[in-house]
């Protein structure tokens, strides 16, 4: 299982968002408060943000424990950037090791991550691999069910997909396939959020709403109004997080948060 975290408004500093948070995704990483498989997150990690005028992020993955890496908190406090990702990984059994297992996985300026597995990994995955072309399979950066959900992903993007649509198309897919597991996925272009919600906890929390708290150690501060971060748990205490249920996906940016729910055939249902 894994942690991860998405973040847009006015730009911000890498650290305010990942490490400062009393329980953000650095702490998530040893001591998550509401991850459901697995205690410990400590098989690498990665961040990528955006740098406009660039519209391809920029991207920081190790393959050790976020705290054991004694630059990135150095590097994070002087990165700033209006839109980032980042996750914290526990390794699905039989994947690979090292950073290229890491996320955020990258292309055409998108950032993804995978917050849960395939179950029966690596051989219940051979039906919905067969569905790709090879050139997308030849393009995994490792072998691991992220990788693939990745590649799945990234194949609807191609064709011309919603963010959503690809992901709730991908869900469904698995699906038919009878491929089981728990898919909480995190996609960010710089612009837009798009997450699902499927056998792990997902909330969000704008700034500048009715009942939001805002302050610099939630990566949301007091002039980011119209900011908003969607992440596997909540980094603080202060009011305003939203859950996201179960069998939902949600799109997120500046301008607020829409939430669909997710049919039994992986399709949208929209509320």
């Amino acid at each position: 299982m894994c942690r991860h975290v998405a973040y847009l408004g006015p730009p911000v500093s890498l650290r305010s968002v990942l490490i400062d948070p009393p329980h953000g995704l650095y702490r998530q990483s040893w001591a998550p408060r509401r991850q459901r498989y697995g205690t410990v997150n400590a098989d690498g990690f990665g961040a990528g943000w955006y740098a406009p005028p660039d519209p391809v992020p920029a991207r920081y993955r190790r393959a050790v424990p976020i705290w054991a890496d004694e630059s990135f908190a150095d590097v994070a406090r002087v990165t700033t950037s209006g839109a980032l990702l980042a996750a914290v990984r526990s390794a699905t059994a039989a994947t690979d090791s090292g950073e290229a297992s890491a996320a955020p996985f990258t292309a055409d300026g998108w950032l993804f991550s995978h917050n849960g597995r395939i179950d029966g990994w690596p051989s219940s995955a051979a039906a919905v691999a067969g569905t790709l072309p090879a050139s997308a399979l030849l393009e995994l950066d490792a072998r691991v069910d992220s990788a693939l959900l990745w590649a799945l992903v990234l194949h609807r993007l191609r064709l011309g997909m919603a963010a959503t649509d690809a992901l709730c198309d991908t869900i469904g897919t698995l699906e038919s396939a009878g491929v089981t597991g728990r898919f909480n996925i995190l996609l960010t272009d710089g612009s837009q959020i798009a997450a699902s919600c499927y056998g792990d906890t997902l909330c969000y929390r704008t700034a500048g709403g009715t009942g939001v708290s805002t302050g610099v150690s939630t990566g949301v501060s007091d002039a980011a109004d119209g900011a908003v971060v969607v992440a596997s748990e909540p980094a603080d205490d202060e009011p305003g997080w939203q859950d996201v249920p179960d069998g939902n996906v949600i799109t997120a940016d500046t301008s607020g948060v829409t939430m669909s729910t997710l049919t039994s055939d992986g399709r949208i249902a929209i509320r």
